[in-house]
């Protein structure tokens, strides 16, 4: 929020675990950021498999910060 109220894009990765919880913190504080959501878990992934995932949601996670 503290970026977009300045005028800087921004948006954050959560994993589709934490859906409804991000639902409920965007209509607690009245703002809705840009997100994208990856498959969960993610804390047990390796390396590779974080980049494959990264470059699978990359195009997305660009258009949250590119006008």
């Amino acid at each position: 929020m503290d970026l977009e109220s300045r005028g800087i894009p921004g948006g954050y990765v959560l994993s589709e675990q934490f859906r409804e919880a991000d639902l409920a913190q965007a209509k607690a504080l009245g703002f809705a950021a840009m997100k994208v959501f990856v498959e969960h878990p993610i804390q047990d992934r390796t390396d590779g498999e974080m980049a494959v995932i990264a470059e699978g949601v990359f195009e997305e996670i660009m258009g949250m910060v590119v006008e």
